[in-house]
């Protein structure tokens, strides 16, 4: 008998949600091993589309639990989708955050006075404040899937928020 539970890993596999590596060790299962068995039994991310599907529907919020797929995959549909909802969530708190930061140090340049002694440095906050500010709009706009650019040719909300903020966990 297996010491390790395949059939899980298998859910986890289909959902296309963790690279290989991720998914090895929330199982505790060498990667190796795991790239091995799905490539000896022709595992395929298969619910990956159905994942995504269902998490735009959550986060929309205008569905209702009939819209979801039926059938034996529901289950692993659902469970995937309720954890990109909630990073997703969590990803727009972040960005509502550094929204916010932006938006206190517009305020503070509006009344600072421009000297000779600070227009340097008046300038160049002024500069990072619009690159803050532009780097959290097109955040917002992917976060809530208000691009007119196709997805593909955007950067991922890790590489923005890499970008915004390098020290966030």
């Amino acid at each position: 008998m297996s010491k390790h539970d395949w059939e899980a890993c298998l859910r986890d596999y289909r959902t296309g949600q963790l690279s290989v590596r991720h998914l090895a060790a929330k199982h505790g299962i060498p990667e190796s091993t795991v790239r091995s068995k799905a490539k000896a039994e022709g595992w395929q991310r298969d619910l990956t589309e159905s994942v995504r599907e269902a998490t735009r529907i959550k986060l929309s919020r205008s569905s209702s639990r009939s819209e979801i797929a039926q059938g034996d995959d529901d289950d692993v549909i659902e469970e995937a989708s309720d954890t990109a909802v909630s990073t997703l969530l969590e990803h727009r708190h972040a960005i509502a955050r550094w929204r916010g930061i932006s938006e206190r140090l517009a305020d503070t340049l509006v009344v600072m006075p421009i000297t000779e002694d600070n227009y340097d440095r008046f300038g160049r906050c002024l500069n990072s404040g619009l690159e803050a500010l532009a780097k959290a709009i097109r955040l917002e706009r992917q976060a809530y899937n208000l691009n007119d650019t196709p997805t593909e040719q955007l950067k991922s909300f890790a590489e923005l928020m890499a970008e915004v903020a390098p020290d966030y966990p």
